[in-house]
């Protein structure tokens, strides 16, 4: 289950323990995803659906999934739960023509979903969201297990000191005010591309 989803075990923990993701506990304490419950959840969240699930494997799910071929274009994932600011900043962000995929997340837990799946160079993540804030999820997508291999943005409407140290601590260099307008936002993950193709 968790390597379909490219997340760390504790992260299919904590997703079947918050009710987001329909799964059981057997007798000796472990979780188990039936195979349906595991193809709906992935459905429902854009995310492919390995063969062996579709061809019923039948039973239940903790088997890992394969991935595509071929290279793909680099993307950023987007994560802002204010529909008419995360629209602007896609739109601002394809205008830009930075030659990558914009993906979209709105909250937390769709964005785990969208790093483990797409495997982005860089990530967008807005302070506060309705179920996580941005040092919960960066310290899950730092999760032994999990492979993170992009640079990671905040943006914020403004944030206690304390937070701006949390995230300092868990490695994110670059926090954007939205004050300073999405120009500063496209400006910022323009400069992260940079830096990582100069060093690839």
């Amino acid at each position: 289950m968790a390597r379909v989803c490219q997340v760390s075990p504790a992260t299919v923990a904590s997703w079947i323990d918050a009710g987001h993701l329909k799964g059981h506990k057997t007798p000796t304490g472990r979780r188990r995803v039936e195979s349906d419950d595991l193809v709906d959840f992935l459905r429902s969240h854009g995310m492919s659906v390995p063969s062996d699930l579709l061809t019923g494997g039948g039973g239940q799910a903790g088997k890992g999934g394969g991935g595509g071929g071929g290279a793909r274009r680099e993307a950023v994932v987007v994560v802002e739960d204010d529909p008419s600011y995360l629209r602007a900043l896609v739109r601002s962000l394809e205008a830009a023509e930075l030659d990558l995929d914009v993906v979209q997340a709105v909250s937390g837990m769709d964005a785990l979903l969208e790093i483990g799946r797409v495997q982005p160079s860089v990530i967008v993540l807005d302070y506060r969201l309705p179920d996580l804030n941005a040092v919960q999820v960066v310290q899950r997508l730092l999760e032994p297990g999990r492979q993170l291999d992009a640079e990671i943005l905040i943006m914020t409407g403004g944030m206690p000191a304390e937070a701006q140290a949390e995230l300092r601590q868990v490695g994110v260099r670059t926090i954007i005010n939205k004050v300073d307008g999405l120009q500063a936002v496209v400006d910022a993950v323009r400069r992260a591309l940079q830096a990582r193709r100069k060093v690839a």
